[in-house]
């Protein structure tokens, strides 16, 4: 579901996507993605952890947020709390495949 869809049904705050199968990402289960038309600094990003992702982590498990123009690499320490950071989309996206074979 994106953010349009979601706020239909009553979130205020969502991220860009809800995934309706979990994907996994270097190794860690993704559930929702944010994207960022910023460079992730440490003062803006810690505003978002506080304002926007701890909360869709609350409320729909772990996730990825994409800074489109990189961000900082030592802010990328919340992997395994479930926020992982990213400078582009990930390539290496495992799926889970249910009783439909896998392409």
């Amino acid at each position: 579901m994106n953010e349009d869809q979601l706020r239909a049904k009553g979130y205020d705050k969502t991220p860009d996507f809800i995934l309706q199968v979990p994907v996994a990402v270097e190794g860690h289960i993704i559930h929702w993605i944010e994207s960022k038309a910023s460079f992730g600094d440490e003062c803006s990003h810690h505003a978002y952890l506080h304002d926007q992702f701890w909360s869709y982590w609350n409320r729909f498990g772990p996730g990825l947020v994409i800074y489109w123009y990189g961000f900082i690499q030592e802010l990328d320490c919340n992997r395994e709390r479930g926020i992982l950071l990213k400078a582009c989309f990930p390539t290496d996206i495992v799926t889970l495949c249910h009783s439909v074979p896998c392409p």
